[in-house]
């Protein structure tokens, strides 16, 4: 859609949990991943990937247990190598920075803007409350896009379920990690999804620069 504005936007506010590894490389650029741990509310940890480059880890050194504030986009990439889960959500860092004493509590906030590639997913727990699944597609430059799972709840799920493909979705959440188990010929793998918890929706009016 030419001349529409697309919004991908991440900041987080955690603790790296590991060691950078070598993820890629691209237009010369070596790019590395690590996992960032973010606290919620309820205190359980989303462990996020983030993608970043040598000279912005530097400052961060060493990085396992170092505070950090991340801001950037979700990036999708489908892992064809056949292990883990296909679709895999980072992170790639505009900027990254130490957190400092003062710097506040861990956040994780994410607005997107894109279009439905697939229909809306509408169930309800045993409980009755209504969830809704969806994949967004957010346009990148150069006519390419990431496809990113999106999950919504009650009230919210409700009016996301009611679109269709290709109808555009202006949200604010939060990306989010959640373990699940897969069984493959037998054997139960524990395996880990990211998706991005819709906390509402917004008009295309009312996004805003972070």
């Amino acid at each position: 859609m030419e001349g529409t504005q697309w919004t991908n936007q991440v900041i987080l506010r955690g603790t790296a949990a590991g060691e950078a590894l070598f993820s890629h490389e691209s237009h010369g650029q070596r790019f590395y991943r690590f996992p960032l741990a973010v606290c919620r509310l309820s205190q359980r940890r989303d462990q996020l990937w983030v993608l970043a480059t040598r000279d912005q880890l530097a400052p961060l050194s060493p990085l396992p247990g170092r505070p950090a504030a991340v801001e950037g986009e979700l990036r999708s990439f489908n892992n064809r190598s056949g292990q883990g889960s296909r679709l895999v959500i980072s992170v790639l860092a505009r900027t990254l920075s130490p957190r400092e004493p003062g710097d506040g509590e861990d956040c994780n906030l994410v607005r997107l803007s894109g279009v439905l590639c697939k229909p809306p997913v509408v169930r309800r727990t045993p409980l009755g409350r209504c969830i809704c699944d969806v994949m967004l597609a957010v346009n990148r430059r150069y006519g390419r896009a990431d496809y990113l799972p999106c999950i919504a709840w009650g009230q919210v799920a409700a009016q996301v379920g009611a679109l269709g493909v290709g109808d555009r979705l202006d949200l604010e959440g939060r990306f989010q990690s959640r373990e699940y188990n897969k069984v493959t010929e037998g054997c139960t793998q524990v395996r880990t999804a990211f998706e991005v918890s819709i906390m509402q929706l917004l008009s295309p009016r009312s996004r805003e620069i972070f």
